[in-house]
């Protein structure tokens, strides 16, 4: 139906791959614990239009770009493992700034609380979140070749069945990413009652994206 080969199996891998990690799922639960569901929501906005980018990119020929221009690919590459990795530093600077600042009692704690969310994650999120998605070429390619596997070669408008594979993985993410809202302000709630514990967490989620910046770069075509 409309170009589909197999549904059902595009749907269970479309599950297994929006659930693995990454880091636009974790800048969402980051952003939504530490600056709370507003953020949260304009982060997960950021992820859908990044990836929806990326899909219509992958959809008119982006993707065979990449592939054959070696040089365009490592620019883009070495863009987004650049970013990832400042995001994962600034996000250790800010808790070790965070731990100092919990250890200073004589402050009250709505204080405390209040600047330790104000340097955590950038209030921006929808940008952050957005060029985190963008500054993936491997994204591209992968849409590419899971698309490819669900789409019958002999139906006549491929470009609509594009279009449906990519609104079933946006409903699956957005479903996912609305989830990782709501747990990032169960999370919060724990966090608030221990400002070193909240510290630890943001140092933690900074190392991970040092690791995906560093695995970027170390990655082949």
């Amino acid at each position: 139906m409309f170009g589909i080969t197999d549904l059902v199996t595009f749907v269970l891998g479309t599950i297994f791959i929006v659930l693995l990690p990454g880091p636009n799922s974790l800048y969402v639960l980051a952003a939504s614990s530490k600056l709370g569901k507003n953020y949260g929501y304009r982060a997960s906005l950021g992820v859908v239009v990044g990836d929806s980018i990326l899909m219509i990119l992958a959809a008119t020929g982006a993707a065979s770009l990449l592939q054959t221009n070696d040089y365009l690919f490592t620019i883009i590459k070495y863009a987004g493992a650049t970013y990832l990795s400042y995001i994962g530093l600034t996000l250790l600077w800010s808790a070790e700034q965070n731990w100092r600042l919990a250890s200073r009692v004589k402050q009250s704690s709505s204080i405390v609380t209040k600047r330790i969310k104000e340097r955590t994650v950038n209030p921006k999120s929808f940008r952050t979140a957005l060029l985190i998605s963008l500054m993936n070429p491997k994204a591209i390619l992968f849409f590419v070749s899971f698309f490819i596997q669900f789409v019958d070669p002999t139906y006549p408008h491929p470009a609509l069945t594009f279009l449906i594979l990519g609104l079933i993985v946006q409903v699956f993410s957005i479903a996912y990413l609305v989830t990782l809202i709501y747990g990032g302000i169960a999370l919060a709630k724990r966090l608030e009652q221990n400002k070193k514990l909240a510290a630890l967490f943001t140092g933690a989620v900074g190392l991970v994206f040092l690791t995906f910046g560093i695995k970027m770069v170390s990655a082949t075509l």
